[in-house]
């Protein structure tokens, strides 16, 4: 019993939180569909507006998704007098001319980080929020299993 909590005591030792990990949350689609009407919010607090930020958005996805990319309109708002930003994002999930897969994952599920928002200094200590919405011309998008945003803070080299 005590090499079980022994084992128990360094896992939880080894999946401590990251000190630069600021933000993380996924959204699950029913079905497995992403419908042009949802659009799923991100909110998170920036306290430090010296240092920089990688924003990453997160996909997953099974292989019946049918395009080998990714439409995003992510829209950055702030805290009062910080001005909302829209931008559109290509992610790529499949290789363009093979049709191989992109991303980690086992079966026909992969997973992928983007980042999206490299360097991106917060001007205002504050709530912010990500609205996300695809973007593909299509309301239902098969395949799709979840989309999030996971915010980390820049190590600054010396």
């Amino acid at each position: 019993m005590p090499k079980l909590l022994y084992c128990f005591a360094l896992l939880a030792l080894l999946s401590a939180c990251d000190p630069n990990h600021v933000f993380e949350e996924n959204t699950d689609f029913a079905n497995y569909s992403w419908d042009v009407q949802k659009k799923p919010t991100f909110s998170f607090t920036i306290a430090d507006t010296v240092a920089l930020y990688d924003v990453y958005f997160n996909v997953r996805n099974a292989s019946v998704y049918p395009y080998y990319n990714l439409f995003v309109k992510a829209t950055l708002s702030g805290p009062p007098g910080v001005e909302s930003t829209a931008r559109l994002h290509q992610m790529l999930l499949m290789d363009a001319k093979t049709g191989e897969p992109q991303g980690s994952g086992t079966g026909d599920l992969y997973d992928h980080s983007f980042r999206a928002l490299p360097r991106q200094r917060f001007g205002r200590p504050g709530r912010y929020t990500i609205t996300l919405e695809q973007y593909m011309r299509q309301d239902q998008l098969p395949g799709l299993m979840a989309v999030g945003v996971r915010v980390v803070k820049v190590l600054m080299s010396k």
